[in-house]
């Protein structure tokens, strides 16, 4: 392994630990949700950066699917916050 890759690697590892933690603590609903969102998008990175690891392009393909089902959960949620905040 490179340097490079080794330095990706404890990046993607740091910014997963920071996001759970501010899950863990995140005062509002919608602080928690971006924090899984968050945890999400770098999950996907730590996919990537194994399918360049292992040299399977195959991995490439399913981390883009899963990328948009939770941007598309994502825009569910801020959907679900904004019809709530019609209706109080």
């Amino acid at each position: 392994m490179t340097p490079l890759l080794l330095v990706a690697i404890a990046v993607v590892t740091v910014a997963f630990v920071v996001a759970f933690i501010r899950l863990l603590i995140g005062p509002s609903l919608p602080d928690r949700v971006v924090a899984m969102d968050l945890m999400a998008t770098v999950g996907s990175g730590g996919i990537a950066l194994y399918a360049m690891v292992t040299d399977r392009g195959v991995l490439l393909d399913a981390v883009m699917v899963l990328s948009l089902i939770f941007f598309l959960g994502t825009i569910a949620f801020a959907y679900y916050l904004e019809r709530q905040g019609e209706t109080s």
